[in-house]
């Protein structure tokens, strides 16, 4: 009975349930480690590296992601940076130049009646200023830009486009001016474009013309400069007088005539003939023959009936003259009234008409007439039956063009 009591005899309370069923023996041994722990320390520093690595990987992503975006605007805005921002490709500061400039602008002309855009485009070809925009919105931010006056001026380059303006505004920026006289100028026209030009007076002009030793007038004239101003293009310096400005255009019509040999006695008629013919003709090639039609109506003792040299005497353009006007004697310009040449040239003649007159076609002509008003063409006759047919033409192109 005692064995029995002793082999069911209960387990130790300091004992494990695990011993005696082939647990964790070593867990048994005094001093050993503890298995479990330790996989689980080492599991969760495994798990906390990876999760660095994790956090690595993504910021690595993340910046090669950075970057190719920054890169892909880059490129983008390079190409397109200018239509994006509703430009020319440029920022607003990069179309305007920021400082006061640089010597070596090229001189530049502003015209009468040039624009704001029309001088824009002047500057920015001339490398004053950085673009057209930029001048255009100076101009229209400074009340006084539109004074600025026609003349030739010297600017720098690469100039802010608002001190451009200023510059322009100044009288010391500008240097000598080119007046430009067309053929076919009246003597009123001429004061006019000079005044456009150079600002002074057209009653300072009118005064010097009527001064003749002042601007080197010859006796020839008969005090009267019609015709006696060249068309030609002239450098004018600053503060030159009126009666400087005249005389060089004076001694430019002297010096043609000399250096064609027409004699001093001759001077006037050829400028009247030229400047008739220079008002009549518009072709170069109806000249030479115009110039013999005339004179083989002076030679013939017929009026002239040049309908240019009426307008000229009243003061009004060759398209409102009317047949009364052509019957008044008292235009001394009348010359279906009055026999010979009129009293004075009628306008600006230019070395081709000069020419004409003192090299005139061969042939009997003694009437003409423009069959075309837009072309200037013209038709010459030697009887009156055929000039009339002629102006049957005229005429028809008329009533083809009416309205």
């Amino acid at each position: 009975m005692s064995n029995q009591t002793e082999w069911w005899a209960p387990v130790k309370s300091d004992e494990s349930a695990t011993e005696l069923f082939g647990g964790d023996r070593a867990a048994a041994a005094p001093g050993a480690p503890e298995p479990r722990r330790r996989s689980r320390a080492s599991g969760r520093k495994r798990d906390e590296r990876m999760r660095k690595q994790r956090r690595r990987r993504s910021i690595s992503v993340l910046v090669v992601a950075l970057v190719l975006v920054v890169g892909a605007v880059y490129v983008v805005f390079s190409l397109m940076g200018g239509s994006l921002l509703g430009g020319s490709g440029q920022t607003r500061a990069e179309t305007d130049y920021p400082g006061s400039g640089r010597p070596g602008a090229p001189t530049v002309v502003i015209n009468a009646g040039d624009s704001g855009a029309a001088i824009a485009t002047t500057l920015h070809q001339a490398g004053i200023v950085a673009s057209e925009e930029a001048f255009r919105d100076a101009f229209n931010a400074n009340p006084d830009a539109a004074g600025i006056q026609p003349g030739t001026y010297q600017l720098m380059l690469e100039m802010k486009a608002e001190l451009a303006v200023r510059a322009l505004l100044d009288p010391k920026s500008r240097v000598s001016m080119k007046v430009t006289i067309p053929e076919a100028f009246t003597a009123e026209q001429i004061f006019t474009r000079i005044h456009e030009v150079t600002l002074i007076s057209v009653d300072d002009i009118r005064a010097a013309a009527a001064d003749p030793a002042a601007i080197g007038l010859p006796a020839e004239a008969g005090g009267k400069v019609e015709g006696w101003l060249a068309p030609s293009t002239y450098q004018i310096e600053p503060n030159t007088s009126p009666q400087s400005i005249l005389s060089q255009m004076v001694a430019k019509t002297v010096e043609t005539l000399n250096s064609k040999g027409v004699p001093q006695d001759q001077w006037h008629d050829v400028l009247t003939k030229a400047s008739l013919i220079e008002k009549e003709a518009k072709l170069h090639e109806d000249r030479p023959i115009m110039a013999r039609a005339i004179q083989n109506r002076l030679d013939r003792g017929m009026t002239l009936d040049i309908d240019a040299s009426v307008a000229y005497g009243l003061g009004i353009s060759g398209t409102q003259l009317t047949r009364e006007n052509t019957q008044d004697p008292s235009n001394p310009y009348n010359t279906y009234k009055h026999l010979g040449l009129p009293p004075t040239p009628i306008a600006a003649p230019g070395v081709v008409s000069i020419d004409a007159v003192l090299n005139p076609a061969e042939g009997k002509w003694v009437f003409w007439v423009a069959i075309d008003l837009e072309t200037g063409e013209t038709r010459f006759a030697e009887t009156h039956d055929e000039h009339q047919e002629n102006v049957a033409l005229l005429r028809a192109w008329q009533a083809e063009h009416a309205g």
